[in-house]
């Protein structure tokens, strides 16, 4: 039932931000790209990076997932015959926390990042000559 409303919760920004014309959108700011992803995954549907969304949301997912499982186990050890010893499933709740807490970092940064070089393509395949022209002409 949690995990429903967590899906939804989740999927709902990357919706609002589909139905936005890609198109339109010239730059990218890397400050609504942190914004967006103070929400797992969302950094990087704002950026159009729907397979990296996906795989962060996924990322996530599973570990909160893993991370619950391991502490019901480490809870309800005494009464169920698991295979592990119970200091185990301790480590292993705690190794899943703290990857939960690697992946949401590393999706902000990357969010960042993305929106900050969107440009980047467009501004390697304009001519060179162009380039030196504005530059020149924001000098005078």
């Amino acid at each position: 039932m949690v995990f429903r409303y967590l899906t939804v919760i989740l999927l709902m920004p990357s919706i609002l931000l589909a139905s936005q014309d890609s198109l339109n959108v010239k730059k990218k700011d890397s400050k609504s790209a942190f914004a967006f992803s103070l929400i797992p995954g969302m950094g990087q549907a704002y950026n159009g990076k729907w397979i990296k969304s996906a795989l962060v949301i996924g990322l996530e997912v599973t570990s909160f997932v893993s991370w619950q499982e391991n502490l019901k186990k480490h809870r309800d050890y005494d009464k169920h015959d698991y295979p592990l010893k119970r200091h185990r499933y301790l480590e292993k709740r705690n190794k899943y926390a703290w990857w939960m807490g690697i992946i949401y970092v590393y999706a902000m940064i990357d969010a960042m990042v993305d929106a900050h070089l969107h440009s980047f393509d467009h501004l390697m395949d304009s001519p060179l000559r162009q380039e030196n022209k504005k530059e020149k002409e924001y000098a005078e």
